[in-house]
C-alpha cells in the first residue's frame, strides 16, 4: 500500500497528504490573515513638562444650560384662536396622557385616589377642618423699638458706620 494511504472497512483507498495539504493551507492562510489584522501598539507620549506656579493653565467659563422643555415642531397644527380664561378654567383639567395613566398605576388606582381625595375634602369640611393645601401666608418684617434702633446705630458707628435709615 502507499505510505499515507488508508482503507476503509470496503477496502478502497484514501490519500490523506491532499487533504492534509488543503488543512495546512487554509491554517496558513488565517493565521496571515489573522496577523494582517493585528494593530501595532501606539508609541508611548511623553507626559507634558511640569508647570511652575506662574504656568497654570485654566479653562474658561462652562455653563450647564436646561434643555427646551419640547423640541421645535415646525409642522405641528398650532391653533390661532386663543380662548381666555373663563369661569370653567377653573374646573377644567386635561385627560391624562397614557404615559401619566401607567406611571399613576392605571385607571383602576387613579380612581380610587380620585374618590379618596374626595372623600377626604368631604371630611375635612363637614368637621370644619383646614384644608389639606394652604396658602402661603408670610410674617410681617420685625419691627424694633426706638431703644432698638438706637443700640443698632450705636454699634454701626463703632464698626465704621452704617447706612442711615429714615425715621418712621
Amino acid at each position: 500500500m502507499l505510505e499515507g494511504a488508508r482503507t476503509h472497512k470496503d477496502g478502497a483507498a484514501v490519500a490523506l497528504r491532499g487533504h492534509q495539504g488543503a488543512v495546512l493551507l487554509a491554517s496558513l492562510l488565517l493565521a496571515a490573515a489573522a496577523q494582517a489584522q493585528q494593530v501595532a501598539p501606539p508609541e508611548p507620549v511623553e507626559p507634558p513638562p511640569p508647570t511652575t506656579q506662574g504656568d497654570v493653565t485654566t479653562l474658561g467659563e462652562v455653563r450647564a444650560l436646561k434643555p427646551d422643555d419640547e423640541p421645535l415642531d415646525l409642522y405641528r397644527f398650532k391653533n390661532p384662536v386663543q380662548v381666555q380664561p373663563n369661569r370653567f378654567s377653573r374646573t377644567w383639567s386635561e385627560p391624562p396622557s397614557p404615559e401619566q395613566v401607567s406611571m399613576s398605576g392605571g385607571y383602576l388606582m387613579m380612581g380610587i385616589n380620585k374618590g379618596l381625595a374626595a372623600a377626604a375634602q368631604g371630611v375635612n369640611k363637614l368637621t370644619g377642618g383646614p384644608d389639606q393645601i394652604q396658602s402661603a401666608s408670610a410674617r410681617p418684617p420685625p419691627e424694633l423699638t426706638d431703644e432698638e434702633q438706637r443700640r443698632a446705630q450705636e454699634v454701626c458707628a463703632q464698626q465704621g458706620g452704617c447706612p442711615v435709615l429714615p425715621e418712621p
